[in-house]
């Protein structure tokens, strides 16, 4: 993962969207694509359809996805990290592996062979209940095409072992000399429009804007000096830390934009104890979210089509948006809401339009040094991109990684923090739909999208609604160890036996009452992706 700290800290695509259609080999795994990302998965389809690409499937349920699949692995929920290791065992037993690749550009590749010499076909079958002729089949139609990609998302990152599942991900790519060519690379698909560009510009507790590190005294040097301030030299904390922080008293005031906890974070109840301990909670948002509901304060802002500015998309591509209608009432931009508290507050913040916010950006990021509005009248550019001659950056580490050599980690598996025991025989898992969005907070006010997919659904197997005398389209109750919900049953093979699965859009049956807020140690993100549960008829 350091090797490829340019991207996958950030969690960018280190190659381009248009790059998936042209592909020979496809391999998706923990991502929904046509519904999460529609357009995406509209470029998978075609790259199958169209191009004769070869597609590999790694998902426990039955996505769209799979009905295009030349191979679909079905793993037990929180097993990415044994199938993962269970593929590179049998491509390096083989020798399928990029030999020239790993000798020129990497390094750690002896105790990466080391640990993944256990994690054979069987035992990985074991662990993970794919097949071993399966994984022996998906191992050799990645190892041996010219190029491949793989595609990620939410799937990969929402458990304890998420770096760790990342981490296995960029050994698998870098293994076979898949990261740095066209049509290669891991690409992480982004959740929201702009949470890449949130994230380039220091939108992280440990990193300044493009990923320049708190600790690292040159650039907080250089921000001091463009900002007048002394700042902090040790990392802020993760969403997480802060709502346990409120909840111990520590944290006091909270300021949330564009973000809806009271219906995203896990363990929805010891949230609301969180933000009703704080002394002051503000909220600025397009509309009254379940989260502004509790706030003392409410900044109402502008949407996307009735503000200038920025958004950048997972393919790191910096793009214009257009003030195409007035915002109603009082709303504002975001950046005229915060500049104006900054101002009252006693520190000056000069700028009078979003361009000359970019200019400031130009000046202190240095991939984003040659992206100008001039620039991208018509069309986005590709960070990196240094200096306004360049012309934007197709894809990541074409001659050499940003620390020199990729670095493979040697990566164990570790199950879910939380297992299916005698109180709580099933395992739930989250996602979304492609007809709601997130929270709901916008796709819920919208006739067409909560016409299509107007209530949160339980997907059950038929054996386990035999089991506890469930029908489809009965109301049944959902506990875990934190909550319980009410929810309509969808009887469906979709979702494996023992296994149940649930959209968190709907506040009233909200998943996230459900879920665990166990940690993944490093990334701090919570296990949306299994958690322990029962199921009974109401």
């Amino acid at each position: 993962m350091a090797g490829l700290a340019a991207a996958f800290g950030s969690g960018a695509m280190t190659n381009s969207i248009d790059e998936i259609e042209f592909t020979e080999v496809i391999l998706a795994t923990g991502t929904n694509t046509t519904e999460n990302h529609p357009i995406i998965g509209m470029k998978v389809k075609r790259a199958v359809r169209q191009q004769g690409a070869k597609l590999i499937v790694i998902d426990p349920r039955e996505i769209a996805l799979t009905k295009y699949a030349d191979i679909w692995l079905r793993q037990k929920p929180g097993t990415d990290v044994a199938v993962l290791n269970g593929l590179m065992n049998v491509i390096i037993s083989e020798k399928l592996y990029d030999k020239p690749y790993v000798e020129e550009r990497t390094e750690g590749f002896e105790a990466l062979a080391k640990v993944v010499e256990k994690y054979t076909p069987d035992y990985v079958e074991r662990i993970s209940g794919v097949p071993a002729e399966d994984l022996k089949a998906a191992a050799r139609l990645y190892a041996k095409a010219n190029r491949a990609s793989i595609l990620y998302s939410m799937g990969i990152t929402q458990h304890i072992s998420g770096t760790d599942n990342v981490k296995s991900v960029a050994n698998l790519a870098m293994l076979c000399g898949n990261v740095g060519i066209e049509g290669g690379g891991v690409n992480p698909l982004r959740g929201q429009n702009n949470v890449q560009g949130a994230c380039d510009m220091g939108c992280l507790p440990n990193v300044l804007p493009a990923y320049q590190p708190v600790g690292n005294d040159e650039a907080r040097a250089k921000f001091e000096k463009a900002w007048g301030v002394a700042l902090p030299a040790t990392p802020g904390l993760t969403i997480m830390e802060m709502m346990n922080a409120a909840h111990a008293g520590d944290l006091k005031a909270l300021y949330i934009m564009g973000e809806n906890p009271m219906l995203s974070d896990p363990d929805l109840a010891h949230v609301e104890e969180s933000l009703r301990n704080l002394d002051l909670l503000i909220v600025q948002d397009i509309f009254l979210s379940e989260t502004a509901a509790l706030a003392d304060v409410v900044l109402p802002c502008a949407s996307f089509a009735e503000k200038d500015g920025t958004f950048t998309n997972t393919e790191r591509r910096v793009q214009r948006i257009r003030k195409a209608v007035e915002a109603p009432g009082e709303a504002k931009a975001d950046w005229e809401i915060i500049t104006a508290l900054s101002n009252r507050m006693g520190y000056a913040m000069p700028y009078t339009s979003a361009e000359m916010i970019m200019e400031e950006i130009n000046q202190l990021t240095p991939s984003y040094a040659g992206i100008t509005y001039g620039r991208i009248e018509r069309e986005g550019l590709q960070w990196p991109c240094p200096n306004t001659d360049h012309p934007g950056t197709q894809y990541l580490h074409k001659d050499r990684f940003t620390r020199g050599r990729g670095l493979f980690h040697a990566v164990e598996y570790v199950p879910p923090a939380e297992l299916p025991d005698q109180d709580y025989p099933l395992i739930l898992s989250t996602g979304r739909v492609l007809y709601q969005y997130h929270t709901g907070t916008m796709t819920r006010h919208s006739k067409g999208t909560t016409e299509r997919y107007p209530e949160n659904l339980l997907e059950i197997h038929p054996n386990d609604a035999t089991k506890y005398g469930i029908k489809d389209g009965s109301l049944v109750k959902v506990a875990s160890r934190r909550g319980k919900v009410k929810i309509k049953a969808a009887v469906s093979q979709r979702s494996p036996e023992g296994t149940v699965f649930m959209t968190f859009h709907f506040r009233e049956a909200a998943a996230n009452l459900l879920t665990n807020p166990a940690l993944d140690p490093v990334g701090k993100i919570p296990e949306y992706k299994v958690c322990a549960v029962r199921v009974e008829a109401a």
